[in-house]
């Protein structure tokens, strides 16, 4: 049974003075929409853990900076996931990490979540997006690397 948490990691990465974001598309059996890396807190893990941990497992990547951002988004609970979330759950809060990448290694990505992976400035990154809320925080992330670096 999963935890009704999500954290949402956005790696980032600058090359030539710009930044790229990494864009990782889902299985069609996982909705086939491009997104960051997702997943769910596991046993006691904190939420910084466990982004650190879902980065890994999906790209392979360990981050040199992972900013956790004061943005968090509700996800209303769908009936395709009922078997995976405790009975009752009705909202999945989704919270906001930045995983900062250095070097220029492609990402190892795990074939059973995603089937293509595009580093890509922030235009063609929110092109990808489809779904609200990941635009949303895209748009966050673009403002805070602003601010930070």
């Amino acid at each position: 049974m999963r935890i009704p948490i999500q954290v949402l990691i956005y790696p980032v990465r600058k090359t030539n003075e710009k930044w790229e974001y990494l864009m990782l598309k889902r299985v069609d059996n996982r909705g086939g929409f491009w997104q960051g890396v997702t997943g769910a807190p596991e046993n006691d893990e904190t939420l910084s853990e466990a982004a650190k941990r879902e980065l890994y497992e999906e790209t392979a990547y360990s981050p040199s900076n992972l900013i956790k951002t004061d943005i968090s988004y509700i996800i209303p609970m769908e009936d395709r996931w009922i078997d995976i979330y405790p009975e009752g759950t009705k909202e999945i809060p989704e919270y906001l990490f930045i995983a900062k990448i250095d070097g220029s290694d492609p990402p190892k990505i795990d074939p059973i979540e995603h089937n293509r992976w595009k580093w890509c400035p922030y235009e063609e990154a929110m092109n990808l997006l489809s779904l609200e809320d990941n635009k949303k925080a895209l748009k966050t992330i673009k403002k805070i690397l602003k601010d930070l670096y």
